[in-house]
């Protein structure tokens, strides 16, 4: 479980396809000193396991499934990724539910700045907007946002200073591609609502 407050940003330092999916490494100093092997981390908003572990960097095996749900197969050496360790009973809860298991992929389709703020879009497939409400939660490449002004194929979020120089979303072009996770309590909600209408 994590919470989408994004603890440090990680280069990948390798990718390489292999037989059953994909290696990943990626480097990250301070934060690859407080991993083992076995950990869960949040990359990009998808939770993935430590494979191996040589500070600075961690390497992680991607598997056909997660290759195919996120946007980890787009990742080259260089391109920056949001992290997050899992969360440990007594911390904080600061962004909201997330369990690193992502709904689908959108796009960055722009970028505004507002005062202080950075107001982005992001087109998302049905099965994610579905699930949008004005002002609830999302996780876009891990980063805990709320929601506004959704309409039939996109939504927006505003970015604070803080969000903006600690992940890698305002660092991203229009047209790449993101992340996205749902709101975990909306979709037990539908769940419940279709089984009481068998």
């Amino acid at each position: 479980m994590f919470t989408g407050i994004i603890k440090a940003l990680g280069t990948v330092t390798r990718v390489a396809v292999t037989s059953d999916g994909a290696h990943l490494e990626i480097a990250a100093p301070d934060f690859a000193d407080t991993l083992g092997a076995g950990e869960s981390v949040a990359v990009n908003g998808a939770c993935l396991t430590v494979a191996a572990l040589a500070s600075p960097a961690f390497s992680f095996q991607l598997t056909p499934e997660t290759l195919s749900r996120t946007n980890l197969g787009n990742l080259a050496a260089g391109d920056l990724v949001n992290l997050e360790p899992a969360l440990r009973v007594g911390d904080s809860l600061s962004g909201h539910v997330v369990q690193g298991h992502v709904d689908g992929t959108g796009t960055v389709l722009e970028q505004t700045v507002v005062g202080d703020s950075v107001e982005m879009r992001f087109s998302a497939p049905p099965e994610v907007l579905r699930y949008l409400i004005e002002k609830g939660s999302i996780a876009v490449d891990g980063v805990s946002l709320t929601v506004f002004d959704i309409n039939s194929r996109a939504f927006g979020v505003s970015l604070v200073q803080y969000t903006q120089e600690h992940t890698n979303l305002t660092r991203k072009p229009v047209g790449a591609s993101v992340n996205l996770e749902v709101d975990l309590f909306a979709k037990y909600i539908e769940r419940i609502f279709q089984l009481t209408q068998e």
